[in-house]
């Protein structure tokens, strides 16, 4: 195990000290004496290249798309084309501050009204708002919507419904926004039916249901083929649709959720278009809406106004009857810009091309795994998959976490494990368009080596040889972590 840079430290030991700060007081005097620290901060005592070397480590135990294959299932793990890094370091993007006048932003809010017509085109809907940060905060940010929607129409409607191949953050952003939560079952194909809202309706009352938070294609990697008719009769009954964009990749420029009969879309900048991952932020989840419901809009949105002589300047505005602000400023403008590059880089072919090519590369993947897995809904998918290491297990012992470890052993990311739900031994595998044949089949010949390995030696296979950590206690360390540390006694 490395060493903490703690226990790199040293009395005395220190890097250049550039300025002289003899002289000068450590403590603000308007800092009040009680708020002043009577002993310095326990700090480590290192040299700079001690701290080089240990935070160099640290990266080197990180894995992304840029060291190697990422399947991970429903997270579009697809490579960020570092011209969107190069333009949104421009100064002009970067050292804006939220503070600044509209007038001396005009180029930046052109940039986010531009983005906005195009998510618009893109998902089929009346208007966008840039304000949610994240995919989460964008689902919090519909369920807030229709929350608002039926309360002014005096309706009281509790009551959300969730198919069982859901996204898995749709059940809390409901909860959260004060629905009550109703899971549909899915039938044998993996689909939403008319008839099981019906059933749930005829439970609770028509009256009592708010809408339904899908995702489309589902978390089996499946189009739902009654989407109109499932649209249709909540329509009907006054409910409303949301539609969460964690798979949009596999629909760009073929079908748009605003023709399907969705009210209320969220999209996952980080996913569908290739802005980064990981680290805590900052992510994007822009929600758009049609008809009525674009008047709840968070606010506020970017507007294109012409004066007479046919000038265009960009202002903020706030629709009629929005919920209001999800979060202060724009604080994630430089991923607004990556993701309008990544856009207008593509075009309209581009982006069917994005669709077409993760459709192609998930059935290719599924097609040369199905005789070594079980893949309970197996049809054809769209740009994801679900395969099931229930045979291993029962043959075996060998489980899906076996697998998904075994992965990061040989240098590629692990799939989605144990999700769906629905789903025994789950490992939920996108390869996303930005993969080539090559890496495919790379990873395809280690599932088929590792389903002949657990099958002849599934000991031996449990076996990890590159990973810091091996097997962990998880339940011990999640009910009694050790997160502090401290000099030895």
């Amino acid at each position: 195990m490395s060493k903490l840079i703690f226990e790199r430290s040293s009395p005395g030991r220190r890097g250049p000290d550039i300025a002289d700060t003899r002289g000068i007081e450590t403590a603000s005097p308007y800092l009040s004496p009680e708020l002043r620290r009577e002993q310095p901060l326990p700090l480590p005592e290192v040299s700079e290249i001690d701290v080089v070397r240990h935070y160099t480590e640290l990266s080197r135990k990180n894995f992304g798309v840029d060291i190697g294959f990422y399947p991970l299932g429903s997270c579009t793990m697809k490579y960020n084309p570092k011209l969107n890094e190069e333009i949104a370091s421009w100064p002009e993007f970067a050292e804006l501050h939220p503070y600044q006048s509209e007038d001396t932003v005009q180029g930046a809010l052109r940039v986010m009204w531009e983005l906005s017509e195009d998510l618009s085109e893109i998902a089929g809907m009346d208007a966008v708002s840039l304000q949610p940060a994240a995919g989460a905060h964008g689902e919090l940010t519909g369920m807030l919507m229709f929350r608002r929607y039926f309360n002014e129409r005096g309706e009281n409607r509790p009551v959300i419904l969730i198919p069982d191949s859901g996204h898995g953050t749709n059940p809390a952003s409901a909860t959260i926004a004060g629905f009550r939560v109703r899971e549909v079952v899915s039938n044998k194909q993996g689909m939403t039916t008319v008839s099981a809202l019906k059933q749930i309706a005829a439970q609770e009352s028509k009256d009592a249901i708010a809408g339904i938070m899908m995702t489309n294609p589902n978390t089996l990697g499946l189009f739902e083929r009654e989407i109109s008719e499932v649209a249709g009769y909540l329509h009907e009954i006054g409910a409303l649709l949301y539609y969460d964009g964690a798979n949009l990749n596999a629909l760009l420029g073929y079908a748009r959720p605003g023709d399907m009969g969705f009210d209320v879309v969220h999209f996952n900048l980080h996913k569908t278009f290739s802005t980064p991952h990981g680290g805590g932020g900052p992510g994007s989840g822009p929600v758009a809406a049609k008809g009525d419901l674009a008047d709840y809009l968070p606010s506020p949105l970017v507007r294109r106004v012409e004066d007479a002589s046919g000038n265009a300047r960009f202002t903020f505005t706030s629709p009629t009857k929005s919920i209001g602000r999800m979060k202060l400023f724009y604080g994630n403008f430089l991923v607004l810009v990556k993701a309008l590059v990544y856009t207008r880089q593509l075009g309209s072919p581009g982006l069917r091309r994005v669709a077409e090519n993760s459709v192609l590369n998930a059935n290719y993947v599924q097609e040369r795994l199905k005789d070594a897995y079980d893949i309970p809904y197996y049809q054809r998918c769209m740009h994801e998959f679900v395969v099931s290491a229930r045979r291993q297990k029962a043959e075996s012992g060998v489980t899906a976490k076996d697998i998904g470890k075994k992965l990061l052993s040989s240098g590629v990311h692990a799939p989605t494990t144990y999700f769906p739900l629905i789903v025994p031994e789950a490992l939920m595998i996108e390869p996303t368009e930005t993969e080539s044949l090559q890496t495919l089949d790379d990873f395809c010949d280690l599932m088929l080596a590792f389903a002949e390995e657990i099958r002849r030696d599934p000991e031996g296979f449990k076996v990890l040889k590159n990973l810091p950590v091996h097997h962990l206690d998880e339940v011990t360390a999640a009910r009694h972590p050790d997160v502090c540390w401290g000099p030895k006694e």
